[in-house]
């Protein structure tokens, strides 16, 4: 009997702990991500939905907030802002390194801070 209740109990634990872990397959993110022009728009939301599990992006060129919805079994938000760091643009998280920035066309290159 005793081997049957510290059975049920290890079992119990056992899936606290996996729920627990469970990750959001629709996490809504936002970050802010420096740019300028309907040029920069379509390079940031084509480099965000390159990144595994992004269901939308929608970047908006006034605000220059970058809006998605993510699935953290595929991604994280950090993989997001490397992936928008690698195509020059920088995110309040990761900055794009100066060569990624160089490569920008002259009209998107925006001040960095």
């Amino acid at each position: 009997m005793k081997k049957l209740v510290l059975i049920a109990i290890i079992t119990f634990f056992g899936f606290s702990a996996q729920a627990q872990t469970k990750k959001n397959k629709n996490l809504k993110y936002t970050t802010e991500v420096n740019g300028n022009c309907e040029q920069c728009k379509k390079r940031i939301e084509k480099a965000a939905y390159g990144v595994p599990g992004i269901k939308t992006a929608s970047w908006d060129i006034s605000s220059h907030q970058l809006s998605v919805i993510l699935n953290e079994e595929k991604s994280s938000p950090q993989d997001l802002n490397k992936a928008i760091a690698k195509v020059g643009h920088d995110t309040k998280e990761v900055k794009a390194t100066e060569a990624d920035y160089d490569n920008l066309h002259s009209c998107c290159k925006y001040v960095r801070e």
